[in-house]
């Protein structure tokens, strides 16, 4: 057996691992276009970075944030009514302080039974009033706040770096797997390679 042949399944390995890292690598750099024996390369992320954008300003306020979802927590009925605690919270403190600093004459009539009166009138008018107040408040931050607009904006002004940043922090796991899956297949076709000559 020629020990040269052993050579062949690390340099294959070698070769699978070098060009999954290559690949890996060709998904950020070069950051701009290149000319290069005729041709113009660039990333594909940076050269997508527009259209990712897009995509993915689409997804977000369509499929996984849309404003209507947002406007139903905001108005939901169960959430109203966890304000409702601080706003009566904060009619007491009127009724009791500011009332008799700003008024101290007419605060000199109302008493416990009139302020607890008052309260509850205000309260009741108050839960009334939200639910159609927020509604409007909600029409027109939608107008104000185009969800798919901003992630476009964000993402699309993301520097390559940075872009590349988090897409390793994401998937980095996954990339030293593809480049070790290179690096066994390699292997793997080098043996086979051995294989083969020793069958001729």
């Amino acid at each position: 057996m020629q020990y040269s042949l052993l050579l062949i399944p690390v340099i294959s390995a070698f070769i699978g691992w070098f060009t999954n890292w290559i690949a890996i690598k060709m998904l950020f750099h070069p950051r701009e276009p290149k000319r290069f024996l005729g041709l113009t390369i660039q990333g594909i992320f940076p050269k997508r970075q527009q259209q990712f954008a897009e995509k993915l300003g689409k997804l977000v306020s369509n499929e996984l944030l849309s404003f209507q979802d947002i406007a139903a927590k905001i108005t939901n009925q169960d959430n109203m009514e966890k304000l409702m605690p601080h706003v009566e919270a904060h009619i007491d403190n009127f009724l009791r302080k500011k009332l008799a600093d700003e008024m101290p004459i007419i605060s000199m009539f109302i008493g416990e039974n009139t302020i607890q009166q008052l309260k509850g009138v205000f309260m009741q008018e108050l839960r009334l009033l939200f639910p159609d107040l927020m509604q409007q408040y909600m029409g027109h931050l939608q107008q104000d706040l185009d969800l798919e607009k901003i992630v476009i904006q964000k993402v699309a002004g993301f520097s390559s770096d940075k872009l590349e940043q988090i897409l390793n922090s994401i998937m980095s796991k996954e990339f030293r797997f593809v480049e070790i899956i290179g690096a066994v297949l390699g292997f793997v076709i080098g043996l086979l390679q051995i294989f083969i000559t020793y069958l001729q």
